[in-house]
């Protein structure tokens, strides 16, 4: 798998965008671990914020790429710290740095309009990655608006190989046809983004490769190394994902079926718990029921449709 500065770098001197992660935490120590990771990992440059105050005195001087923030803070907290955010710089992503304790403030700000959240225990195995995922979702938005300017109504049908790198490319397509077509704004988008980056993985890795998640508890590299065998093994490697979507003016809705055993989706008919932001294996189910306004699985349990709402009908 590419690096996080391999991938970012050549978009982000494409795009020229902000060159800098501001980084909120009222603990010094946390900050600097932050710091080290985002120094280490993404080329971008970190900048340090002890409370929402000084986040939002620093947004204001320079535009960070990301805002990385803690939720239990001095003055200005982590919840109204987002909802600042989503009122004055909407496109602007934030990432939640959630500790033990503080998970129902996360759903909140979750739902206030927090793009995505890492456990402070695992910073260190999922910072990375999910600040790869979220700049490249909000480096795919920025580049939205070139088509699809008068339509009304589109629907499609992708059927995807096993190929972890079609995700991506797939999302940025989707992405800019809510944004062209102006159903949602960005801050939507983007969060619609992540669902979709959770369940199209859900399919590829846990539905059509039947790779568990419990491999991932300990050392991730088992789990991918696992799912690189098995796309080449039967029965994996003829199964595909069938994804349809259907955008219209007042909503949109995706269908994501994969052609995996399915699994038992009783378990999943409850609200959402705090405990689900610390769990592995729940995290994913969390952001999308989370991000959308519904969410349905089929009997069988390989097919997840999602439906977003669109301005109108806020």
């Amino acid at each position: 798998m590419p690096t996080l500065t391999e991938t970012l770098s050549p978009a982000c001197d494409a795009t020229r965008g902000p060159s800098t992660i501001l980084i909120v935490d009222d603990y010094p120590i946390d900050r600097r671990i932050a710091g080290s990771i985002v120094e280490k990992t993404t080329g971008f440059r970190p900048t340090y914020a002890r409370d929402g105050r000084e986040a939002l005195e620093s947004i204001a001087r320079e535009l960070p790429a990301v805002v990385l923030t803690d939720l239990q803070m001095p003055e200005i907290d982590g919840l109204a710290l987002v909802q600042a955010i989503r009122e004055k710089y909407p496109r602007l992503p934030v990432i939640l740095m959630t500790a033990h304790g503080s998970e129902d403030v996360a759903i909140l700000a979750l739902r206030a309009g927090a793009t995505n959240y890492v456990p402070k225990k695992t910073l260190g195995r999922d910072l990375a990655e999910t600040l790869l995922r979220v700049l490249q979702l909000s480096t795919n938005d920025r580049h939205r608006r070139r088509v699809l300017s008068s339509l009304d109504c589109r629907e499609s049908t992708f059927t995807l190989e096993n190929d972890p790198e079609l995700i991506s490319p797939l999302i940025h397509l989707l992405q800019q046809e809510l944004g062209e077509m102006d159903i949602c704004d960005a801050t939507v988008r983007m969060r619609v983004g992540v669902a979709l980056q959770e369940a199209l993985s859900n399919a590829l890795y846990h539905g059509n490769l039947e790779v568990s998640t419990d491999l991932r508890q300990d050392d991730e590299r088992e789990f991918y190394d696992l799912a690189a065998i098995r796309r080449d093994l039967e029965p994996y490697r003829n199964r595909r994902i069938r994804v349809q979507a259907c955008l219209g003016r007042d909503s949109v809705t995706y269908t994501i079926e994969d052609e995996g055993p399915g699994f038992d989706t009783s378990a999943l008919d409850r609200p959402i718990e705090p405990e689900d932001l610390m769990r592995v294996g729940g995290r994913g189910l969390l952001l999308i029921r989370t991000f959308m306004d519904e969410v349905a699985f089929n009997e069988a349990g390989n097919r997840i449709t999602l439906v977003k709402r669109g301005k109108s009908t806020d």
